[in-house]
């Protein structure tokens, strides 16, 4: 059987999901076969040459076209367009991978979560840290109990690429069609990778939000503001998104959580950590780092660094010799394994819409305390 794969977007996540593509036989002879059918955008132009980069045999310029013709439909497009196009494919029963968060707003979230129930067909949500092999040995070594009854968990996610106010406008700066900012774009990560990792549910938080420069100038255009170099005007755009938040939390089995991300945070490139602390342990992983774990025993004398590279670690067993370590990248090739196996042998997957929908509750629920200035039940 060859899965037949339509995908909306094409930028940034459509080149992650294309390169992924490309090395799945190589990797995974066991994935199922797949063929790059359809590639979807608005620009005609810019669709082509996509297409034949990212090995698509053919275009559309309306998902409406084509979403019923393909046995897997990713969307990859801005957070304001994965509810339609999503719901559409369910409701004609193919299979949805999107990006995360799951929607702009927790009402999207609900419906995209209500079509995939209803369609009973393999969603996956775009929570692709979960496929780092280090995470996987964190996820066995909780399970185990081998850092015992869990305390705390601390999560950040810090980036720099919005300190310069003059940094250019995106929609990633806009409510209406990101939703959220550093919240939803980078927290949403956290905040799944923290209820995965525990096998429990945030119950109740309480949550800051802040923007720091509320306005950017327009890529290309002319009229309003100034250009700090030239002096020559130039149109602005509000931003209307937080540039960062954070949050406490408290999961129903009464650990205490601490969230934190930013595109403010200078010199911070993709800093994604995550520390969990336990009656007899504690862990702590940082994406940077992305290869190793750090291990307290019940010892309490200090962390060890475990490379995770071995054959017997999580999808090691796949690539190579210990020691040649793994990068960004192949989080991807996991994650389209996983999902793209879970269709082509009609088995379940996760994170699938219904976690999506339970980080976007946490994601709401810290909006709603910020609004109110109080601790919001999730």
């Amino acid at each position: 059987m060859t899965l037949s794969i339509g995908m909306l977007g094409y930028r940034f996540m459509g080149k992650a999901h294309s390169n992924a593509f490309s090395r799945l036989s190589m990797f995974f002879p066991d994935a199922p076969d797949i063929e790059r059918d359809v590639l979807v955008g608005r620009d005609e132009d810019a669709l082509a040459d996509a297409a034949d980069r990212l090995g698509f045999a053919r275009t559309a310029t309306d998902w409406r076209e084509v979403v019923d013709e393909v046995d897997v439909f990713y969307n990859l497009g801005p957070n304001d367009v994965h509810v339609e196009p999503s719901v559409a494919a369910l409701e004609a029963g193919v299979p949805v991978l999107s990006e995360k968060p799951l929607a702009a707003t927790l009402d999207g979230a609900e419906r995209m979560a209500e079509a995939a129930a209803e369609a009973d067909v393999p969603t996956a949500v775009a929570f692709n840290y979960r496929y780092v092999p280090a995470i996987q040995h964190a996820k066995q070594l909780i399970d185990e109990g081998a850092i015992g009854e869990i305390h705390h968990v601390r999560a950040n996610y810090l980036q720099d690429w919005l300190v310069d106010p003059q940094a250019p406008w995106s929609w990633r700066n806009s409510e209406e069609i990101a939703g959220s900012g550093a919240l939803g774009d980078l927290g949403a990560h956290s905040i799944d990778l923290a209820q995965y990792l525990l096998g429990d549910s945030i119950e109740r938080v309480s949550g800051h939000l802040k923007t720091f420069v509320e306005e950017r100038p327009v890529p290309g255009a002319d009229g309003g503001g100034l250009d700090a170099e030239s002096g020559d005007s130039v149109e602005t755009r509000p931003v209307t998104v937080d540039d960062a938040y954070s949050a406490q939390a408290e999961f129903a089995n009464g650990a205490m959580g601490t969230f934190e991300a930013s595109r403010f945070a200078n010199g911070q490139k993709n800093a994604h950590t995550i520390a969990i602390n336990g009656s007899d342990g504690s862990l702590r992983f940082d994406l940077e780092r992305l290869n190793e774990l750090e291990v307290l025993r019940d010892d309490g004398r200090g962390f060890e660094t475990v490379l995770v590279t071995d054959p017997d670690d999580p999808y090691l067993d796949h690539w190579w010799p210990p020691g040649h370590v793994l990068g960004w990248e192949h989080t991807f090739v996991h994650e389209d394994y996983e999902f793209l196996s879970a269709v082509a042998e009609g088995e379940s997957y996760g994170p699938n819409f219904a976690d999506g929908l339970a980080v976007q509750r946490v994601l709401d629920a810290i909006e709603r305390s910020d609004e109110s200035g109080r601790w919001v039940e999730v």
